[in-house]
């Protein structure tokens, strides 16, 4: 464990600040400013959809320019576009709000690829630990993110406004840590231009499992964090609540990153994804129990720890499934599948939530949640048979 990853770690917990704050505050803005209801969420899916549209230019930028010019690149992104973002608040412009946090989405694109980035900084043997340490570094948005969205949002005359300077202010500090990293240098070009198509790699049940697991288990994620400041507003519970379960919905999402990497190391990948699920099925089961500060608080904070159990699973899944040469296409690959179905979950997490009610947006998310089940268990029933044959 390296400087480098200490690093780029810290630099995953501002990536998350900025997260998070946009998530605690982008779905009450777009409340205030949308023409209707069920539009709340559109900025929280315009960052999503802005990932999903940017996963092709960055694996470009990321093959033509390397790792810490195209992160720095995104960084660049993250401070032009919350700047806009205040902008569309002060000038209470909804459609511009929108469009600033499509334009954000590169910078998400980008910072996505901080796990991946993070095993190649370490030793082969040490990769599962690599990519949970920089998970970990997530813990950095789980304290700052709720707290700045809390701290600023009277900061200007408009609410929430001093939140998005202050995530430009966040992007600078990151560009100049990102500095001192030193990425290795990509990996020499090889005859065939790339190795595998990537039609063929998609094709590996390996990376079915990693790109479904990752994809859904962040989609319920996603659908629930989205939708939990407003259903904690409709249920009047103040935004200092919402802020605190959200604090502790991030906490546990990253804090398990300190060991995530060696129970995957001793247990193996599937196990861990696995436990990962059932604790995302707990959240639900905890959610439909009630809506008291405590309830939202527990739900959200196994919410959490299964989704970092899931995706910390299928990012470490996902490193068996390419070689060295083919890692931005195929890295590409797995983000675009992410936020696809990121891009979804935001659209319907606003709509279920101000139409039908929290009760009816837990129900839901059980669906992707057995799909997700059915994967991971065709998977290892897969590979049982391949070791006993």
């Amino acid at each position: 464990m390296n400087r480098n990853l200490w690093l780029l770690a810290v630099c995953q917990g501002l990536f998350l600040t900025n997260n998070v704050t946009f998530i605690a505050i982008n779905g009450l803005v777009g409340l205030n400013l949308a023409p209707l209801g069920w539009m709340a969420t559109l900025p929280v899916m315009g960052y999503v959809v802005g990932g999903a549209l940017s996963t092709g230019i960055v694996a470009r930028t990321q093959k033509r320019f390397g790792r810490k010019t195209s992160f720095q690149l995104g960084l660049v992104v993250a401070v032009l576009s919350a700047l806009l973002c205040c902008y569309a608040a002060y000038s209470r412009n909804f459609w511009l709000l929108v469009t600033a946090t499509v334009v954000a989405g590169y910078y998400n694109a980008n910072a996505q690829l901080y796990r991946f980035a993070a095993a190649e900084l370490a030793l082969p043997a040490f990769r599962e630990k690599a990519v949970s340490l920089v998970m970990a570094g997530g813990l950095i948005g789980a304290i700052a993110g709720p707290n700045l969205a809390a701290g600023t949002r009277s900061l200007t005359d408009v609410p929430f406004a001093g939140a998005y300077l202050a995530l430009a202010g966040v992007a600078l500090m990151a560009m100049g840590l990102l500095a001192f990293v030193q990425f290795p240098p990509p990996p020499p070009k090889q005859a065939s231009s790339g190795g595998r198509p990537l039609g063929q790699i998609m094709r590996q049940p390996v990376f079915i499992v990693a790109a479904a697991a990752g994809a859904l288990g962040y989609g319920v994620m996603n659908l629930l964090m989205a939708a939990t400041p407003i259903a904690m507003q409709v249920c009047g519970l103040p935004f200092s609540d919402a802020a605190l379960v959200l604090e502790w919905h991030v906490i546990g999402m990253f804090a398990p990153g300190f060991f995530t990497g060696h129970l995957i190391k001793r247990f193996g990948t599937l196990p861990i994804m696995g436990v990962g699920l059932a604790l995302n099925v707990g959240c639900v089961l905890v959610a439909l129990s009630g809506v008291n500060l405590h309830q939202f608080l527990v739900a959200l904070f196994l919410l959490g720890v299964g989704w970092n159990f899931l995706f910390t699973g299928s990012t470490t899944l996902a490193l068996t499934a390419y070689r060295p040469e083919e890692k931005d296409k195929a890295q590409g690959a797995l983000n675009f599948c992410v936020f696809a179905v990121l891009a979804l979950s935001s659209l319907a997490s606003g709509v279920l939530v101000t139409t039908q009610g929290w009760t009816l947006l837990n129900l839901g998310s059980l669906l992707p949640l057995g799909l997700t089940g059915l994967a991971l268990a065709w998977l290892s029933l897969r590979n049982r048979a391949l070791r006993s044959g």
